[in-house]
């Protein structure tokens, strides 16, 4: 039988390096994709380069994802599960965040995961087997904190989304899922890019003594143990290969208590004051 083909995103590093190497050692043929893949990155170097397709693909290129796709059908035939990994978070005040970046932020974390599914679909629907899309959320996805606005914003729409196509591939044999990191990942550039693309508008002096409460806040949350970017690829792993219809895998650590305030309050109140004892 023919190894499974899963098709990645985001594959430089992270979470989409730590499931690319984790497929592939599985037996997989791995298709992971990067913005700028250079010839010095470790996945051109694995044992069995046959079953490692290092490709281009900027999910805000649709010519580099219809490229990829075609390549990878060409070489691989079929795919069997692809993982919409890429993405990136937008941080600051949102009267300080310009339309521009707001709309890179959608484009990336929302419009670019539509792209890859969309052009993707019609080898995933021809699969006599059956296939799985797995998109990468995060907890943002489920509650909003201060000076998250336009990260949260996407995650919440990315989760509306796959809610949503999840009733409609269904009838394709093709099972759509989130994988749901929360609490904080390791061994990702996530926070470097977040802290650096922190909008910051000097002029918006009435704010400041909202950021120093928000910024004590923050520093007072203690988010516990952090998991592993090879804790989520073990998440993706089993949601790719559960056959479960479960939607959503939620994977980390709770110590702040968002996921069960999301879940165990009894009103939207109850939540809501739950949360806002944080910052308030």
């Amino acid at each position: 039988m023919a190894p499974s083909t899963v098709f990645i995103t985001g594959s430089s590093s992270g979470i989409g390096l730590a499931s690319a190497k984790l497929f592939h050692s599985l037996g997989w043929n791995v298709v992971a994709t990067m913005r700028d893949p250079l010839p010095t990155h470790e996945l051109f170097s694995v044992v069995e380069p046959q079953r490692m397709l290092v490709l281009r693909l900027d999910v805000q290129d649709l010519a580099s994802i219809e490229a990829a796709a075609k390549h990878t059908v060409a070489k691989f035939g079929t795919v069997d599960v692809l993982v919409n990994n890429a993405g990136y978070g937008l941080g600051g005040l949102f009267e300080a965040i310009s339309r521009e970046q707001i709309q890179e932020q959608f484009d990336v974390n929302v419009f670019g995961v539509m792209d890859v599914t969309r052009t993707l679909l019609p080898h995933l629907r021809a699969n006599p087997n059956g296939a799985v899309v797995i998109n990468i959320s995060s907890g943002a996805g489920f509650w909003a904190l201060p000076m998250t606005s336009m990260y949260n914003a996407s995650k919440f729409a990315l989760e509306g989304f796959t809610e949503a196509l999840s009733y409609e591939l269904a009838s394709q044999n093709i099972l759509v899922k989130s994988v749901v990191p929360h609490g904080g990942v390791t061994s990702t550039d996530f926070n470097t890019r977040f802290a650096g693309s922190m909008a910051r508008n000097p002029a918006l002096d009435s704010y400041g003594a909202f950021l120093t409460k928000t910024g004590e806040s923050f520093s007072k949350m203690v988010a516990g143990a952090s998991i592993s970017s090879d804790d989520v690829a073990g998440a993706i792993l089993t949601a790719a290969t559960d056959g479960k219809r479960q939607l959503r895998y939620f994977i980390g650590n709770d110590a702040r208590g968002f996921v069960k305030a999301r879940y165990e309050s009894q009103s939207d109140e109850e939540y809501m004051a739950k949360m806002r004892s944080y910052f308030e």
